[in-house]
């Protein structure tokens, strides 16, 4: 994660009158005393975690917490700091693909950088991140897609950034975006099908549409598309969704950083979004207009959208669908409500931002069959967590009085201004969403917020500073009820701290919870992403590299299942149906810590995965499989 300046300031609550932090001390006390907060007893707070009976080795209807299967086999490792990928016994983790592997057909790999933008277009993008397992057949052979969140352009290239211009802008936008590989079993090994009719890159050029209330809005209109109604690409994809009808949805993060406004001060939008001089450092501006915000001062706002793109039609234009919001998405998880409308979560991926669910206006099914997508119609609304233990559900619409005067693609295209209006919870960075479809039970994680005071402490995020992170996690009788009850399922930390840090962690500490993902029997995968300038440093000391943990669901037990090599993030994570074979994301390998890296010693910080012999630290998909051919975490 970039490093943005907070960008929130609206006066929504941070904290409490004094006799509702009273109550909130009194709510929390019992959540530290118990590992969680309960609402109805213990006995409500188990029934709203699924008893993972898909998976029972009987097949009688009997869901009672005493039969539960234990769903941890394995034993936890350690931490680690070695420059590996570090699993515990009986387990083999191998790279599947790296950056700059072709998707199909398509140029190999160049150790020194050297291949053409048009080869990148070919290949394996830099830095994936959210992934999702589409099945063929089965768990022997599906297609794997799967976001390129950013670059690291001093390694993309032999001489780094020097004389930059239009090709390099061009290899750097082909690197970002979305790959889709073909995969197959064969002969108990894993491997990429080239030639494939499903490979296809996805790129930061890519020309894409729009629907929804924003489409044709005038703040989307540019010199080269005067109606707002082509976009050429998508950039700084993190997390991800997959619908129920079998296409992928990526989210655009951190968009900001590419754009630079060298004259004059920020407007208030763009002020709201992170838009200024500096941007993340890139020189995308000296490449061409497009991202030099005084030329082309709407072109950020199309960006920070959800983008579904079809992996099974190669020839599909991928929609960038701006009924769900602009932000700094982090997930879209789809689930369906008991009458059919699809609902889907999204979170936004800043300190002090915001948490919102998306309902379509009605069944999907039905929409689909009248030709109308179902992220296209529908209600957004932004999260509010109150100290007691409920929420609600806060509409973005017109008829908010809140919003009154503004139109529905004024309100997407300023999601943020428009959830501070209303009075949305400022969460800790909401990054991944998971579910747990059967229960109305729903996850997410906050990585952390080191710039939230204790004054400025709330319920939903009860510590300030916010290094470590926490999961917050929310039920209600249906996914469209607009009212829900939340707890905590852990407060990130280690547990047998010395001094304690609030942790509520079960198992094996980690801190700075990301990836999550709920995989078909019922484990919850939680992966971490503790900043390479800090880890190992200050609140991270003794945390070592990312990692990648497993929870129980009912007894909360978790155990470390993977360490990353140095300097990466883990992140990305989706099994196959049988659970046999776990696909994991490994994301910037060789980080610099401190300023950038150095084109001329690229391996300086990491040689992770091709060895010390020549190259560059390669962003890669793992492939995991047990020894003796069983699930995954059993």
């Amino acid at each position: 994660m970039h490093d943005d300046p907070v960008s929130n300031f609206s006066d929504n609550e941070t904290f409490d009158e004094v006799v509702s932090r009273l109550n909130r001390r009194r709510f929390l006390g019992g959540a530290a005393a118990a590992g969680f907060a309960v609402f109805g007893g213990a006995e409500a707070l188990l029934g709203s975690i699924p008893s993972v009976s898909a998976h029972d080795d009987d097949d009688d209807d009997d869901d009672d917490d005493d039969d539960h299967r234990p769903l941890l086999g394995f034993a936890g490792i350690p931490v680690s700091s070695a420059d590996a990928i570090v699993v515990p016994a009986g387990y083999t983790a191998r790279v599947l693909i790296a950056w700059g592997d072709p998707v199909s057909n398509g140029p190999a790999f160049m150790p020194d950088a050297s291949n053409s933008a048009a080869d990148q277009a070919l290949q394996w993008g830099m830095h994936n991140d959210g992934l999702v397992y589409f099945p063929i057949k089965g768990s022997k052979r599906g297609l794997i897609v799967q976001n390129h969140e950013y670059t690291d352009d001093v390694l993309l290239f032999t001489d780094g950034t020097a004389n930059w211009g239009p090709e390099k802008l061009a290899k750097s936008l082909n690197a970002h975006g979305v790959s889709i590989i073909e995969v197959r079993e064969r002969r108990g090994q894993w491997q990429v099908v080239r030639p494939s009719k499903y490979g296809r890159r996805v790129t930061g050029q890519t020309p894409m549409s729009v629907d929804g209330p924003a489409a044709g809005h005038p703040l989307m209109s540019t010199n080269a598309d005067p109606t707002g109604g082509t976009i050429l690409g998508t950039l700084n994809n993190c997390a991800m969704g997959h619908t129920p009808w079998g296409t992928y949805l990526a989210c655009e993060e951190n968009f900001n950083g590419y754009f630079r406004k060298l004259v004059g001060a920020p407007n208030a939008l763009e002020a709201r979004y992170g838009i200024n001089a500096a941007g993340f450092g890139y020189n995308w501006h000296l490449g061409g207009s497009r991202f030099d915000v005084n030329v082309e001062p709407n072109e950020p706002n199309r960006f920070g959208w959800v983008v579904e793109i079809d992996p099974w039609n190669p020839n599909s234009t991928p929609v960038k669908h701006t009924a769900l919001g602009r932000s700094k998405h982090e997930a879209a998880k789809c689930v369906e409500a008991d009458d059919g409308r699809l609902v889907v979560y999204t979170g936004d991926d800043e300190r002090f931002e915001y948490i919102y669910r998306f309902v379509s206006a009605e069944p999907w099914k039905k929409m689909r069959r009248n030709g109308v997508s179902p992220l296209a119609e529908g209600v957004l609304s932004v999260a509010k967590f109150h100290d007691d233990g409920t929420g609600t559900w806060l509409p973005l619409t017109p008829d908010n009085p809140a919003l009154a005067g503004m139109t529905q693609g004024d309100i997407l295209i300023n999601t943020r201004g428009s959830a501070d209006l209303v009075g949305a919870t400022k969460m800790d960075r909401p990054e991944w969403i998971d579910s747990y479809d059967d229960e109305k039970t729903i996850l997410a994680t906050c990585t952390n917020n080191s710039r939230r005071t204790a004054a400025q402490v709330d319920a939903a995020n009860p510590r300030g500073p916010n290094n470590l992170g926490h999961i917050v996690r929310w039920r209600s009788d249906d996914f469209t009820d607009d009212t829900f009850t939340w707890d905590h399922f852990a407060l990130a930390g280690d547990p047998a701290a010395a001094t304690p840090d609030g942790s509520t962690v079960v198992g094996d500490k980690y801190a700075a919870p990301d990836g999550l993902y709920v995989a078909p029997s019922g484990r919850l995968w939680i992966q971490t992403d503790v900043g390479t300038e800090t880890q190992n440093l200050g609140p991270y000391a003794g945390y070592g590299n990312n990692q990648m943990l497993c929870a129980d669901p009912v007894t909360r037990e978790t155990r470390r299942f993977l360490v990353g090599p140095v300097s990466c993030e883990v992140t990305g994570c989706m099994a196959t149906p049988d659970e046999k074979t776990l696909f994991v994301g490994i994301q910037h390998p060789g980080e610099a810590p401190v300023g950038v890296n150095d084109p001329l010693n690229p391996k300086r910080n990491s040689s992770w995965p091709d060895g010390d012999a020549g190259g560059r630290p390669r962003s890669s998909l793992l492939v995991i499989t047990t020894d003796n051919g069983g699930e995954i975490g059993s």
